[in-house]
């Protein structure tokens, strides 16, 4: 058969095992416990708010509503966002913002405007391979670098530059509750981080989705507050994990120079960002809806943290071990002597889903480990989870005694 002519950044589209799994369980018919989701729980999102303030925004505009937006966001979004971050220790000024398309559109972006095809790319391991996949698709040369209790080891950094033979020309962090590991990094390896990008000339692409969402632990300012503005930081945020990842709404800070050139690389992707979803937004930011929200979701998150930990215990203590994060979304386990991939099949007939680790490496290390998110089920639900995923593991285990 005729092939047609494929460009060769082809065979670097990777795609996504976590974005997968969402229409495989869409298309399964029985009842599936999800732990295998990064998102807000349908309880979580502040539904009848929404519908309200959806309502507000159609009465109260024409048919511009349902025209093009401009490229660098809504007026009213910008201005409401501003507003919000004023009072949080990353305010920044109108020239360093931009509105996206989530935000998966601002590390495009960010790989776009600082990824050549061969250069250097460290990446966290495990890490967010949607991210990596973003690196790849602009010919990325990937580095991984291994992640500890204090997030991302930095100190590994020179020499996995020397290893590759140059240093590397963009780092991809996720600094707080680390998607999949759930750590933090520390403030001083923040700090290091900074030094390191500024011996390179080197930009730090800082995907924060859950800084917001601390509800335990002691606070760390973010890679934008330390860096105070650094051109070498670009910082990407999402509404998706603060509020609901269906409006598909993101902005980046960044140099005002970064920002004018995304903008112009943004008019040959989307020409701009939804506008109905973002007069919603702007509405429920100024109307001070956001602030309390988030004090809901960071008490509603640790209990669930919580919950999840518990039943853990009760019914896996002594087979495995799981991280114990301060926030966000996302427990990490590891089951030694298990291949989670396997048992990622077993969980699913025992109706619970779950990202084995595998999906977190461009190496396919981390076979004996495996991404729970807390975040999107209630403590009932949760136990429920851990009880058919226990059934699982007992019968992975022994179908391998068997078998040996």
């Amino acid at each position: 058969m005729t092939q047609p002519p494929w460009a060769r950044r082809r065979d670097s589209l990777v795609g996504s095992e976590i974005d997968a799994s969402i229409s495989l369980l869409q298309r399964r018919p029985r009842d599936t416990v999800r732990f295998s989701i990064g998102s807000p729980s349908a309880e979580s999102i502040p539904t009848e708010i929404m519908r309200d303030l959806a309502n507000k925004v159609i009465q109260t505009n024409g048919p511009e509503l349902f025209d093009y937006a401009a490229t660098e966001g809504s007026p009213e979004l910008r201005a409401a966002l501003l507003e919000f971050l004023s009072g949080t220790e990353e305010r920044t000024t109108d020239d360093r913002l931009l509105i996206t398309s989530g935000g998966m559109q601002g590390l495009d972006l960010a790989g776009k405007l600082f990824v050549d095809p061969g250069d250097v790319v460290v990446v966290e391991a495990p890490t967010y391979t949607n991210g990596t996949a973003t690196m790849l698709s602009y010919g990325a040369h990937i580095v991984e670098a291994p992640v500890d209790g204090d997030g991302l080891v930095v100190d590994r950094l020179p020499d996995l530059a020397r290893q590759a033979g140059r240093p590397p020309k963009a780092i991809y962090v996720i600094p707080s509750f680390q998607n999949p590991a759930g750590t933090t990094l520390s403030l001083a390896r923040r700090k290091r981080l900074l030094e390191l990008a500024h011996r390179w000339n080197c930009v730090i692409i800082d995907d924060d989705p859950y800084g917001w969402l601390r509800f335990g632990g002691s606070h760390v300012p973010s890679m934008r507050a330390l860096s105070g503005g650094d051109p070498l930081v670009v910082s990407v945020r999402t509404f998706s994990k603060i509020l609901a990842p269906g409006l598909r709404l993101g902005w980046v800070d960044a140099d005002p120079r970064t920002i004018r050139a995304m903008i112009a690389a943004k008019q040959a992707m989307d020409t701009c960002t939804n506008l109905p979803a973002q007069r919603i937004a702007a509405e429920f930011v100024s109307g001070g809806f956001l602030g309390a929200h988030l004090r809901r979701l960071r008490v509603e998150y640790r209990a669930r943290k919580l919950a999840m930990q518990s039943a853990l215990s009760e019914h896996l203590a002594g087979v495995a071990d799981w991280t114990d994060p301060d926030g966000g979304f996302f427990l990490w386990l590891t089951l030694p002597g298990v291949d989670t991939s396997e048992l990622a099949e077993a969980a699913l007939a025992e109706g619970v889903a779950f990202i084995p680790g595998r999906a977190f490496s461009l190496s396919g290390a981390f076979r004996n480990a495996l991404r729970l998110c807390f975040a999107g089920t209630d403590p009932q639900r949760t136990a429920l989870g851990v009880r058919r995923l226990t059934r699982a593991v007992r019968l992975v285990r022994e179908h391998a005694r068997g078998a040996s």
